[in-house]
């Protein structure tokens, strides 16, 4: 059975340089670009797995994750790894305090991302 992913980014070299490396080890990818409404396209969507950038147009990947995991059900626990261009330690910690299940900086290489999202879905 095909996992699925969520890409919630607006840069589109980087979903497709994720779909590509994700697709090839039999990960479904759809992605989002907008932060106004990623809440509700993750909700739809249902995914395994959610790749959230920080920096998005409408809405920060850090306030969809608040609301992520203040809500109930699926959203609460899902797997999400965020991506950023900026890798502060601030940032990090940030990311770490509201949720998320992994942090990785840009640019990233195939091999780090494929390790991160096979690893936060494990069995």
């Amino acid at each position: 059975m095909s996992k699925s992913v969520l890409v919630v980014e607006d840069e589109p070299n980087i979903i497709e340089a994720i779909s590509f490396i994700l697709s090839r080890d039999g990960w479904h990818v759809s992605s989002h670009s907008n932060g106004e409404d990623a809440v509700e396209a993750i909700r739809a969507r249902a995914p395994d797995l959610v790749i959230l950038d920080v920096m998005l147009p409408g809405r920060s990947g850090y306030d969809i994750l608040r609301e992520l995991r203040a809500g109930e059900g699926a959203g609460a626990n899902l797997p999400v790894l965020m991506l950023t261009a900026r890798g502060q330690t601030k940032d990090r910690a940030l990311a770490e305090e509201i949720g998320a299940s992994r942090f990785m900086s840009k640019p990233f290489s195939n091999a780090e991302v494929l390790e991160a999202v096979n690893a936060l879905v494990a069995p």
